[in-house]
């Protein structure tokens, strides 16, 4: 049985003054297994973010519905972390406050010392261990994005939502965080759903690459099974013979559906 559940999930935007309403996508339908590790990739402007939203219970479906194990989502909630691009902290708090805020809301029975032990933990297991009292103000984007994930793995969600979560981190430290989610998650088993563009970071995290058709009436159109054993690092994993037979298939679905929209885009 899936754990996340998608059911012909649709979304509809009005403009104002335009004469009928424009489709993002249309009729998605997908399922996300218990420690699946499952990625939405596709180009920009095709609603892989307005899905995960819709997941995260912070946006709705036009029509549809999804399902968190068996119980239909009808708002947010701490079953459903998200980690976002631009990495969402409160300025106010620091890297401790940050965390602690969430585990409070997520363990509202635990003692004082219990939420202090989880929120230490889980500040070692990003590598943040001796900055617990910087504001973000004071952090690189690096260091606010561990954050991020510490304070998402740290309420112990039912699936960890990921929206871009690298897009604003340079190249090198970009590599080391991907490095460090692959360990924490795989150590906490925690289900996974990103939506990304990037075609080299899907195949190093993913168990498994929805491929996403460009909008208007976007659509899931081919399901990709990573099938490069774990663990993966970036400097090895392009040497496994299905690294690139995956990429190629990747990159030759993404070209071929921008030509085809450039092609419509033509004729209209």
């Amino acid at each position: 049985m899936s754990l996340l559940k998608v059911d012909g999930v649709s979304k509809y935007f009005v403009t104002p003054g335009a004469r009928e309403r424009y489709c993002v996508f249309k009729d998605l339908r997908f399922s996300v297994f218990e420690k699946e590790y499952v990625t939405v990739l596709g180009h920009s402007g095709c609603g892989k973010s307005t899905i995960l939203n819709i997941i995260a219970g912070i946006d709705s479906a036009s029509e549809g519905y999804v399902y968190l194990d068996g119980r239909q989502i009808v708002g947010p909630g701490l079953d459903r972390m998200v980690v976002f691009q631009n990495f969402a902290l409160m300025p106010w708090l620091s890297v401790w406050g940050n965390i602690r805020l969430a585990v409070k809301a997520a363990f509202p029975q635990a003692t004082r010392q219990e939420i202090n032990q989880r929120v230490e933990k889980y500040i070692d297991m990003v590598g943040l261990k001796g900055a617990e009292d910087k504001k973000p103000a004071t952090l690189s984007g690096g260091m606010k994005q561990r954050v991020g994930l510490a304070r998402a793995f740290s309420v112990k969600p039912r699936i960890l939502l990921l929206d871009e979560p690298f897009a604003q981190i340079d190249a090198l430290t970009r590599g080391s965080i991907q490095e460090e989610l692959i360990k924490i998650w795989g150590t906490t088993g925690i289900t996974v759903f990103m939506v990304t563009h990037d075609v080299d970071e899907a195949i190093l995290l993913s168990d498994r690459i929805m491929l996403m058709t460009p909008g208007p009436y976007a659509r899931i159109e081919e399901h990709i099974e990573v099938d490069i054993p774990r663990p993966r690092d970036r400097t090895t994993v392009i040497e496994h013979p299905s690294y690139y037979p995956i990429r190629n298939q990747i990159i030759r679905f993404l070209s071929d559906r921008a030509e085809t929209r450039r092609e419509l885009h033509l004729v209209a």
